[in-house]
């Protein structure tokens, strides 16, 4: 027979979004070609290029990291969102030659 259980999985996210949005937002100033309806586009493609890290609370991640995981981790997130920013930027001003 099979229970129900009353389990509360809300709790449960990406450990990067959080991570990735301020990056992103930190950054835009650097990229006067995206514009600010571009910005969640950027926060997409830069989510996309990391593995995920799920977490119930920040400090879950932050406890199992050793310094050099969590460096690795913040030169990852901030290439991701480099690369989101070019690729983006590119492919806006690709549409708008159109």
């Amino acid at each position: 027979m099979l229970r129900t259980m009353a389990a509360d999985f809300t709790s449960i996210r990406n450990y990067h979004e959080r991570v990735v949005v301020e990056c992103v937002l930190a950054n835009a100033a650097r990229y006067p070609g995206v514009n600010e309806d571009l910005l969640p586009d950027v926060a997409c493609v830069a989510l996309n290029r990391l593995m995920p890290r799920y977490v119930r609370h920040e400090v879950d991640l932050a406890f199992y990291l050793t310094e050099k995981e969590r460096a690795d981790n913040e030169r990852e997130v901030a290439d991701a969102v480099d690369f989101a920013f070019h690729f983006v930027q590119a492919r806006y001003a690709m549409r708008a030659r159109r």
